[in-house]
C-alpha cells in the first residue's frame, strides 16, 4: 500500500468522523436548548400554580432562580407555546420590564 493510498483512506475516515462529531455535537445543543425551555415551563407553572400572584416572572428573577443567562431565559420563552410575555409600562408610558408567564396551552 503507498502512501498515497493511505493519505486517502485516511482523509475519508477524517470526513465521516467530523461528520459523526457535527451531528452530535448539533443533537446535543439541540437537546440542551429544549432542557432549558422544559425548565422554564416548568418553573413558570408551578410559580402560577402557588396562587400567590398572576405568576408573571421578570427576566433578573428567572436568571437568579434558574441559573441560566438572560439570552437563555428569553430565547427558551420566545420558543415556547405557553409562555407569554408581559411588558410593564414605566412612568413615562414606555416598556419598563419584560416579564414573563405560563399559560396553559388552549386544544
Amino acid at each position: 500500500m503507498t502512501y498515497t493510498r493511505l493519505l486517502e483512506i485516511t482523509s475519508h475516515w477524517a470526513a465521516i468522523l467530523t461528520a459523526a462529531v457535527a451531528i452530535y455535537a448539533y443533537s446535543h445543543y439541540l437537546h440542551e436548548r429544549r432542557q432549558r425551555r422544559l425548565r422554564l415551563e416548568e418553573y413558570l407553572k408551578a410559580e402560577k400554580d402557588t396562587r400567590k400572584d398572576e405568576g408573571q416572572r421578570t427576566v433578573m428573577h428567572l436568571v437568579a432562580a434558574l441559573g441560566m443567562t438572560e439570552t437563555e431565559v428569553v430565547d427558551s420563552a420566545i420558543r415556547s407555546s405557553c409562555i407569554r410575555r408581559v411588558v410593564k409600562p414605566d412612568k413615562s408610558g414606555y416598556a419598563g420590564r419584560l416579564m414573563f408567564e405560563y399559560v396553559p396551552k388552549s386544544n
